[in-house]
């Protein structure tokens, strides 16, 4: 996606908001980054987060709606997937940007 220099409209900042709001959610991130090694049942969720299975749920609708995971079933069960290549980029871009702010501070306090 290709940075534009004009102002977004209140719509789209509106949007985006949203979905910030989404990601900022603690729960909704661990599930996200748990998903990320691979499918997961909501038993094996609720087995690795310690959350309940109604809270699960409602995460992982939220996380569905905005198109960060999706599931398939298999036979009863319900098999959750994090959306590949949007949630690595996601997760990569963050963990980029806070090794680089860790690594001024800390030179910082090197040179103090």
């Amino acid at each position: 996606m290709a940075y534009s220099s004009s102002m977004p409209s209140p719509q789209l900042l509106e949007e985006y908001c949203q979905f910030f709001r989404l990601l900022s959610e603690p729960a909704r991130l661990q599930l996200i980054c748990q998903l990320r090694a691979g499918p997961m049942d909501v038993a094996a969720l609720i087995e690795a987060s310690g959350f309940s299975q109604s809270h699960i749920s409602r995460q992982l609708g939220q996380l569905q709606r905005a198109g960060l995971v999706s599931c398939e079933r298999d036979g009863v069960r319900t098999i959750w997937s994090a959306e590949g290549a949007l949630v690595d980029e996601l997760c990569s871009l963050v963990q980029t940007r806070l090794k680089r702010r860790l690594e001024n501070q800390l030179a910082q306090l090197q040179s103090a």
